[in-house]
């Protein structure tokens, strides 16, 4: 007699258990969406992010960039599907090895619910339960079909009485109404909008006119405002946390005289600060794109934390997101004098869900991974010896000021010989662009031509004009903040604190 594969047979067995998982999981997900509990499947993608190593969430980010959420999110999904195969496969023959295999699956979600950053959970797990039930009793009825105990030895054949028609026909159906299940609840979720259409007051402090020069409109060069459409987003959240202004709070708390809770309309009574900043991501790469300029408008920091009364025992606040990630900031740079704003408006307008309506932390000079909390619910005043934030915890350094860097926009790889415009940005917020330096090939340093500034808290545009001759060609460029200091050629990588060293640029002329 042939030894039978414990696999099953293709593709049925695993057909049938992909269908009880997604019926499972479509069920959990109406579910949890109706009871307004977690996403099991995005709770478990939330838990791959927070488990993957430094090294590969800097290595998705550089090939990626902002599409690594959904990315990571299809690599959980097809994950998941191949399990639940293996899964039928087994059922088919020892059903107690496929519903262990989906007990386990069930187990490690479960898990997931119970350690969601937002504390929204528990309710996901109840739900997460009854799609599992559903899911199990599924895989049985199907996987019953196509057990073979006195048939035909070999796999290729189906056991005596298998009906294939009737058996596609109920998976389809499984399947189907898994997935309707899936769309439920994100219709269901869709449906609680919160309010989002509100009025921005006047600034009792507007933005400074735009200096004359500071926007030199060259085509390729990036503009000095970025459109929010354009505008980086990197967050660790799956989902954009949805948060309703009329039940907002901001609670500020921790070594403080008097803890205190405000409201959006609080916020939005207090005065509010018109200010551009550039802000950047410390997983931008030498020369990469993680970095925008805009115009923010919010309530200064330090005039909510003076409110409060500060201990002079405190150096960081400790601030919180809807999406549960905490982010550690220096409290010297919340209350020097740099404009540091709760944000509620980007370029005139409410901020966006993707970039952290109702408020986020705009804090000039720091990486945004100390200092751009989005979503913001919470300010706790505290000690960095007290508390490690959710970058910290992962190998990077606990103060993030932004270092001096430049970027090469143009030319293309390809150009004619002549005079080409070679243009970037260089930026060293809060300190401020002083100069910046081009060379081509291993020649020396020459000057280029700096665009007015707007800011020290802005980056600035630059042009230089090449001769160019026909060949390959190798362009660099550095930039000095206002200490003198320049932009350091050593090479290092975004972590722990920042990536170093010279944008390059290889054109061929001719």
């Amino acid at each position: 007699m042939t030894s039978r594969n414990v696999l099953g047979r293709p593709p049925y067995a695993p057909l049938a258990g992909i269908a009880a998982g997604v019926l499972g999981l479509g069920v959990a997900e109406l579910i949890a969406a109706l009871a307004g509990g977690a996403s099991p499947l995005l709770a478990l993608g939330d838990r791959v992010i927070d488990l993957t190593p430094r090294w590969l969430k800097e290595a998705a980010v550089a090939t990626f960039g902002t599409a690594d959420k959904p990315i990571l999110l299809a690599c959980v999904g097809l994950v998941t599907l191949v399990l639940l195969g293996v899964a039928g496969a087994l059922a088919v023959r020892r059903p107690a090895l496929g519903v262990g295999m989906l007990l386990l699956l069930g187990a490690i979600d479960i898990a997931a619910l119970l350690a969601d950053r937002a504390d929204n959970g528990r309710t996901g797990v109840i739900a997460l339960v009854i799609g599992l039930a559903v899911g199990i009793t599924a895989l049985i009825l199907l996987t019953r079909t196509l057990r073979d105990t006195d048939g035909p030895a070999t796999e290729a054949e189906a056991p005596e009485g298998f009906d294939r028609r009737r058996f596609l026909v109920a998976a389809a159906a499984v399947t189907a109404a898994g997935a309707a299940g899936g769309v439920g609840a994100k219709v269901v979720t869709g449906r609680r909008l919160p309010v989002t259409n509100v009025a921005i007051p006047a600034a009792v402090s507007p933005a400074a006119p735009l200096p004359a020069g500071a926007e030199l409109r060259i085509d390729g060069l990036t503009p000095h405002l970025t459109p929010v459409d354009d505008f980086y987003r990197i967050d660790i959240a799956l989902l954009t946390p949805r948060v309703d202004v009329t039940d907002y709070r901001l609670k500020i708390h921790g070594l403080v005289d008097r803890p205190i809770e405000l409201t959006y309309e609080d916020l939005l009574a207090m005065p509010l600060y018109e200010r551009r900043v550039t802000i950047c991501c410390v997983s931008n790469e030498v020369g990469g794109d993680l970095i925008g300029n805009a115009t923010w408008t919010g309530v200064r920091i330090r005039d909510v934390l003076k409110r409060a009364g500060l201990s002079p025992d405190a150096d960081a606040v400790k601030s919180t997101g809807a999406d549960g990630i905490t982010i550690g900031t220096p409290l010297e740079a919340l209350t020097d004098g740099r404009d540091a704003l709760l944000a509620i408006a980007q370029d005139g307008e409410p901020l966006t869900r993707d970039h952290g309506f109702p408020v986020r932390m705009v804090v000039p000079g720091l990486y945004g991974y100390v200092s751009a909390t989005k979503w913001l619910t919470d300010l706790e005043v505290t000690r960095f010896a007290d508390f490690r934030a959710y970058w910290t915890d992962r190998g990077w350094s606990a103060e993030g000021p932004i270092k001096t860097e430049s970027r090469i926009d143009l030319p293309g790889e390809d150009t004619m010989p002549g005079e080409v415009t070679v243009a970037g940005v260089a930026w060293a917020q809060h300190r401020g662009v002083s100069k910046v330096e081009v060379r081509i090939d291993d020649g020396p340093w020459q000057p280029a031509t700096l665009a007015a500034e707007d800011s020290i808290d802005t980056w600035r545009q630059w042009t230089y004009r090449w001769d160019a001759t026909e060949g390959e060609h190798r362009i660099q460029a550095r930039a000095y903040d206002r200490t003198g200091t320049p932009q350091t050629a050593d090479e290092a990588p975004p972590a722990p604190d920042g990536a170093t060293g010279y944008p390059t640029r290889t054109v061929n002329v001719g």
